[in-house]
């Protein structure tokens, strides 16, 4: 890999990452499948490539950032002339969850099921990103009073940035829709995913409420949103069991009942197969309602 200028804080509680930035000439580092326990922010400047997220593919160019949450896997390849920086940043650090009312980047820069994980950057935003990563990096040599504290503030300027910028962005992202029947399908998912994921769990369940066939529902999501049917419901139930195991310590067992899983066992293996990880070493790794900021 070929790291330039990379600063690290780390948490003097555990020795793991707390906050992490630095700047890559090529994507050595991301050429193979990342699954963090902290969050990724990569802002790549230069190149172009693809991205593999999830159970996706795009095709990507410079001037874009990329957002991932923890065990959200990912990774680049068939890259050329890539270059940018990374921040990276554990949920003991910033806790998204808990300051949703003044970052709002959760659902829209991270967590978002139904969109890429990644924005353009426009001129303005990269002057913003440049004089804040310069101030983070001048504040990660410095080891002064309150140095988490002030990298937290410039972390949520560029968080709201991002999310302004992203929120700006959001209906140019979205297909032209030929068809507005399925516009109106679209819309009646997502507003049935986000009812019924914690008690319906198949596809067949979701085309029946839409008066639609398996089959052609399947079809018009995987057009639109680039993924299966089951796949985005199995993502909206592991964005809601990674906030519990993060937010609560409510035990496993308890979670999985809410999520609709009668077997604890069966949710564990649920949760492996989509986070690579169990249930119990998600927490362990991620931590839960220890942070503060």
């Amino acid at each position: 890999m070929s790291y330039r200028a990379a600063h690290t804080l780390v948490n003097p509680l555990n020795g793991n990452l707390a906050f992490k930035l630095f700047s890559f000439d090529n994507v050595d580092n991301f050429d193979h499948l990342q699954r963090n326990n902290y969050y990724s922010v990569i802002w790549l400047k230069e190149g172009q490539g693809t991205l593999r997220a999830d159970f996706c593919e795009y095709e990507i160019a410079k001037d874009t950032l990329f957002a991932f949450s923890p065990y959200q896997p990912f990774m680049f390849y068939n890259t050329q002339g890539a270059a940018g920086c990374a921040i990276y940043f554990h949920q003991d650090f910033f806790c998204i969850h808990k300051h949703q009312e003044e970052v709002a980047c959760n659902g829209v820069l991270f967590n978002n099921i139904y969109e890429p994980p990644f924005t353009e950057v426009d001129s303005e935003a990269t002057k913003t990103f440049q004089q804040v990563i310069e101030q983070m990096k001048t504040e990660l040599q410095n080891s002064a009073l309150a140095q988490a504290e002030l990298l937290v503030s410039y972390l949520k300027i560029f968080l709201i940035t991002a999310s302004r910028l992203r929120v700006n962005q959001l209906p140019s992202l979205q297909k032209h829709f030929p068809d507005k029947k399925e516009h109106f399908i679209l819309k009646d998912l997502k507003e049935a995913i986000e009812k019924n994921y914690k008690t319906k769990h198949s596809a067949s369940h979701y085309a029946d409420m839409l008066n639609i066939s398996t089959k052609a529902l399947g079809r018009i999501t995987k057009f639109h949103f680039n993924k299966s049917l089951t796949n985005l419901i199995s993502e909206r139930i592991m964005i809601e069991a990674k906030r519990e195991l993060y937010l609560t310590n409510k035990p496993v067992k308890e979670i999985a009942y809410q999520l609709g899983y009668d077997d604890e066992y069966y949710f564990s293996r649920f949760f492996k197969v989509n986070a690579d990880v169990s249930p119990q070493f998600y927490r362990e790794t991620v931590g839960f309602g220890r942070a503060e900021n």
